[in-house]
């Protein structure tokens, strides 16, 4: 297939920041080829949540939609912080000894390449970014400050949000609004609804979260019916993935051109360091597609593992790294889950994922905690069984009929400080399919991340016990590596000296390169998930460079 012809802008990924890009440049009157790097997913087909065995079914895994990682320096687990080892009442093996490597999860660097990218198999947050989380710096002490401010992303999260349609309540934890959410709350799962009265018990101040899926019929999309299984991927289309709203509506501008596994192996920049050309691999053919413009989105890891692996005789250290800072300042994500039981069932396998959340005590603590019973799997008897019940035979099955429905879970994410040892580099040896050398993940948990973890872990107790449940499992980023969210490595900042991009998400050395996924972020936020701020500055982004 010869991908040449009339573009104007080539865009590399279609996650939230590429599908984004897409979308905006399209409106706007350009012409967009999209690369993605996976295969495409057809909802009716790929996410069969409606037949037996569905609890055994994760979010599927096609040829070429995971990419291949190897692992650095995760971290050892130090014997002083025992007392945040991961347990379960069932007895799951997960305690490690003490002064073990600490281990990435089993699945790894799971983030989907594919038509839709992660946004595919996210559980549908639609959080902004907290004023406060743009200064985090100047305000904690720790971490770096943003270039830009609330106000700065907040006509675009306006914009964002009425395109997709998100759900939500005027209530927003201290994020002020220009207009209002687009659609109604949804209403809450019975869990959430026994964390909201909990919470008042203790100042915990529960409210609705924001969601990307929708409460009502919006844009031609149905409503969610509320199975619970988001993360498995959604076969109607209520949840704003971006190959159902960003894209769709790319499509109908009649400007876009869609190229599904489609890989980016090189950037070729000119003597002035404008990027004049991509290498491209379509089944077994490379080519070289002219790049007008080049708007890279492919995530926190494969970004910069692209720009280092372009090097060449005048950008010996990568494109786009006249700084060092490329592949630097990586921030994994910092999550802790507690899980308690109460005396009786309550239901807590129904409801929407993810749809309470407390923003937590303040900017200086740098967490929030949610509601995550859905999201972590204990919407299925067989999660019940593995992790929660011990016991065998008519023992377990007296345990099950007695305890099914009565798990909540509570999660908690916080704030990363970027840390010297937490980077993205290429891996010496190891090369993918195309003779690529792969991305190595180094992450290591700083002692400000293992005093949050203890803060989060004490704030996800107390709630639960004032609900007055039992605890039976608790596991953190503590053990093991973690990447739902990952953050940093081309840096946004006014000084070509420190950063990779501006303020507007430019490279410094590239005049035609625009970086629009989270590597761009200066800090991790305090634990908002960051699609939407991911999406914001991609529109931000295109708008500027179409200009």
């Amino acid at each position: 297939m010869a991908l040449n012809g009339s573009h104007d802008a080539v865009v590399i990924g279609s996650g939230a920041g590429g599908a984004a890009a897409a979308w905006q440049l399209c409106a706007l009157g350009l012409r967009v080829l999209l690369l993605e790097a996976g295969p495409a997913f057809d909802p009716v087909v790929d996410y069969p949540l409606d037949t037996p065995g569905w609890e055994r079914r994760p979010f599927p895994v096609k040829s070429g939609s995971r990419a291949q990682v190897s692992w650095g320096d995760l971290g050892t687990l130090a014997p002083e912080d025992e007392d945040l080892a991961d347990w379960s009442q069932a007895g799951f093996p997960w305690r490690l000894p003490a002064g073990s490597a600490r281990p990435p999860l089993n699945e790894g660097y799971f983030h989907v390449m594919g038509v839709g990218g992660s946004t595919l198999h996210f559980v549908g947050e639609a959080h902004r970014f907290h004023p406060d989380a743009f200064r985090a710096g100047s305000l904690t002490g720790d971490g770096a400050d943003w270039p830009i401010g609330y106000a700065d992303l907040e006509p675009y999260y306006t914009r964002v949000e009425q395109m997709i349609g998100v759900a939500g309540t005027p209530e927003d934890g201290g994020r002020w609004r220009s207009q209002p959410y687009p659609l109604p709350a949804h209403p809450l799962s019975p869990g959430a609804q026994v964390l909201l009265e909990a919470g008042k018990k203790i100042g915990q101040g529960w409210q609705v979260n924001p969601h990307f899926t929708l409460s009502e019929p919006y844009d031609d999309r149905p409503p969610c019916n509320y199975c619970g299984q988001c993360a498995r991927g959604c076969p109607l289309g209520d949840k704003g993935s971006t190959d159902v709203s960003l894209l769709r509506r790319a499509h109908a501008t009649g400007r876009l051109t869609l190229i599904p596994n489609a890989t980016v192996t090189q950037l070729h920049p000119g003597p002035g360091g404008r990027i004049e050309r991509a290498t491209v691999i379509v089944g077994d053919v490379a080519q070289d597609v002219e790049t007008p413009m080049v708007f890279l989105a492919a995530g926190a890891v494969q970004t910069p593992r692209l720009l280092l692996a372009s090097a060449n005789r005048d950008h010996a250290e990568g494109l786009a790294n006249g700084s060092g800072q490329l592949g630097r300042n990586f921030m994994e994500t910092l999550s802790l889950r507690s899980v308690g039981l109460a005396k009786a069932p309550i239901r807590s396998q129904f409801g929407l994922p993810a749809d309470a959340i407390w923003w937590g005590p303040g900017a200086r603590a740098g967490f929030r905690l949610n509601h995550t019973t859905s999201e972590t799997g204990l919407n299925g008897p067989i999660a019940y069984a593995n992790r929660l019940l011990p016991g065998f035979g008519n023992d377990l099955k007296a345990a099950m009929r007695q305890n099914f429905g009565a798990a909540i879970a509570v999660g908690a994410i916080g704030q990363v400080v970027p840390d010297a040892r937490s980077h993205i580099q290429l891996d010496p040896q190891l090369r993918d399919a195309f003779g690529q050398p792969i991305a190595r993940i180094s992450s290591v948990l700083t002692a400000q991340s293992i005093a949050r973890l203890r803060a989060m872990r004490t704030a996800a107790r107390a709630v639960l016990a004032a609900a007055d449940t039992t605890l039976v499992e608790e596991a953190s980023s503590r053990d093991t590596f973690s990447a739902t969210h990952v953050f940093g490595t081309a840096r946004m900042g006014r000084e070509a000296e420190t950063s990779v991009v501006t303020p507007l998400c430019r490279a410094h050395d590239h005049e035609n390169l625009w970086i629009t996924d989270a590597s761009v972020f200066p800090s991790s936020g305090f634990g908002e998930s960051p699609s939407l701020t991911i999406m914001a500055l991609a529109l931000r982004s295109a708008e500027a460079a179409a200009a």
